[in-house]
């Protein structure tokens, strides 16, 4: 048994959620988002106390129903916290001459390489730089957000020794004592 799917899903007031078959749309103040649910999921609209509540349930008991039970619900989840609040991520590049700025929809990082890294922002993505340092990437779903911030980190890790890097703005870096004389 599932504890996060069996959790129902209060729809917030102004979010709209229309179930079609296996066809799911999930429309807020901040756009609109849709999903298919997997075959074996079954989903429930259902009224308690005045508010919409979603309920998600296997067809079977299999191990593999129950995975894809919690998984299910917790992407539904996602998508209705994200077009109601959206998700950001802040990133910070800490080195010696590192920086980031925006040209159009593209985000230029100048990250110790001897080119600039020109990266693209996903559909539905957008990225905002400050102080040359901090980049913050949001959007309305989770996965696309959390993805493109995965990508951006990816093109320079943070090293141990002395912490240079792109870095999530909350990320501690565990440093190593270099080479004793």
């Amino acid at each position: 048994m599932s504890r996060i799917g069996k959790a129902p899903i209060t729809i917030p007031q102004g979010v709209e959620v229309n179930l079609q078959g296996r066809d799911l749309t999930v429309k807020g103040a901040k756009g609109t988002l849709n999903y298919v649910l997997p075959t074996n999921i079954l989903a429930q609209m259902a009224e308690e106390d005045g508010q919409q509540v979603m309920t998600f349930k296997p067809e079977t008991e299999s191990r593999r129903h129950a995975a894809m039970w919690g998984t299910t619900r917790a992407t539904v989840a996602n998508m209705v916290t994200g077009v109601k609040d959206g998700y950001s991520i802040p990133l910070k590049l800490v080195g010696v001459g590192y920086r980031a700025n925006m040209q159009g929809n593209t985000l230029v990082l100048n990250v110790g390489y001897s080119h600039p890294v020109n990266m693209p922002c996903p559909e539905g993505v957008t990225a905002e730089v400050t102080d040359n340092v901090n980049v913050t990437i949001s959007g309305i779903d989770k996965q696309k957000v959390g993805e493109f911030a995965a990508n951006v980190r990816k093109k320079r890790k943070p090293e141990p020794f002395k912490g240079k890097g792109i870095r999530y703005a909350d990320e501690h870096i565990v440093m190593k004592e270099g080479k004793k004389k």
